[in-house]
């Protein structure tokens, strides 16, 4: 993932953009950035894997991406693509505690039902561990 990218990604502004637009970017996007969000967090994540988060979730912050976010269910899907591949890359530092963070969260803004959305991700997840 491009510096460019990393240089754009702040906590704050992470926080604000998923908060803005988690109800239309969806639970899968949201679930996968929140699930990047926490293992930047740990400090048992490598500076690379770090680096490669860090890109992925400063595409994911930036207005200017391939497909605008705006626009209507195409939106988001290349912010899942880069998002889901870094996710693929640093899928051994995505532990049980960050999927735990990362439902919880998930939950509290969209419900139970969400969940149910997130097998595919948590399956692609467990092939690489």
């Amino acid at each position: 993932m491009s510096d460019k990218y990393a240089k754009v990604y702040s906590e704050e502004s992470f926080w604000t953009k998923v908060k803005k637009f988690a109800k239309k970017a969806g639970g899968k996007v949201v679930y996968v950035a929140l699930l990047l969000y926490y293992a930047l967090q740990n400090p048992k994540t490598p500076a690379w894997a770090k680096t490669v988060i860090l890109g992925a979730l400063g595409y994911f912050i930036s207005p200017l991406d391939v497909m605008p976010d705006m626009m209507p269910v195409v939106g988001y899907g290349d912010d899942l693509t880069t998002l889901i591949s870094a996710l693929v890359v640093v899928a051994v530092y995505i532990n049980e505690d960050v999927k735990a963070k990362a439902r919880g969260k998930l939950t509290d803004w969209f419900g139970s039902e969400v969940l149910a959305e997130l097998d595919e991700i948590d399956e692609r997840l467990e092939k690489k561990e």
